[in-house]
């Protein structure tokens, strides 16, 4: 092979080595811990004593300064009392649940300040986040498979020591689902009363507030 075709060929080779380790430097993984809170006819605010522990992994696409794309999985449960409530028709109902719930989820990040994934810089960022997720549920009421949820939240991200991340995060799961506590418009055996019945009008919905720490592959090869 000619010299000239053996020069042009190992700057194409480098080019790509340089090429993905760059591409690299945009990939995350990461996990993290922390609880769900639920809000429906059971509790229609969130209720800090019905937190319950929940977890999550992550992978995520650093595509530009501004803008980030993730997918993940998350694993938890929530729950809810009547007897808790101050409203006489729930205390009469006395209806209690707890719901094991997973979670799939894709969305997208945005970051108010820039990201910059350059050697020198100090990464921190406050964000915000949308997207969809797909959530298996059960309860002592009723199974469901297949919901569709709407994730919608805001968190902050700070580089601690490269490459490695921390961050905390709150996001609500909005549903057009209205069993995550097994009450619904039909009762499905809790009670012949019409106090077992849930609000027709109102969807359940459940947030996520978690710690992550999350590790970015800055590492670039050379040939």
């Amino acid at each position: 092979m000619p010299l000239h075709s053996i020069k042009v060929a190992r700057l194409l080779i480098a080019g790509l080595f340089i090429s993905f380790g760059t591409q690299a430097q945009k990939m995350e993984v990461g996990g993290g811990l922390g609880g769900m809170l639920y809000k429906g006819d059971v509790s229609p605010s969130l209720n800090p004593r019905f937190y319950r522990p929940a977890g999550n992994v992550f992978f995520r696409y650093n595509a530009t300064r501004s803008f980030s794309v993730r997918a993940g999985f998350a694993i938890g449960s929530f729950q809810g009392e009547d007897r808790v409530s101050k409203d006489p028709f729930r205390q009469a109902r006395d209806f209690s649940f707890r719901t094991n719930l997973n979670e799939v989820t894709a969305d997208v990040e945005y970051n108010f300040r820039n990201y910059k994934l350059t050697p020198k810089e100090k990464n921190w960022t406050p964000y915000m986040f949308g997207g969809v997720g797909i959530c298996n549920f059960n309860n002592s009421v009723i199974k469901a498979r297949g919901m569709i949820a709407f994730p919608l939240g805001i968190g902050v991200k700070y580089e601690v020591k490269r490459p490695w991340s921390v961050g905390v995060e709150f996001g609500t799961r909005f549903t057009n689902n209205d069993y995550l506590d097994g009450l619904g418009d039909r009762t499905f055996g809790v009670t012949t009363s019409k106090l077992g019945q849930g609000d027709p009008g109102l969807n359940d919905s459940y947030t996520y507030t978690a710690i992550t720490i999350s590790y970015t592959f800055y590492k670039i090869i050379c040939p």
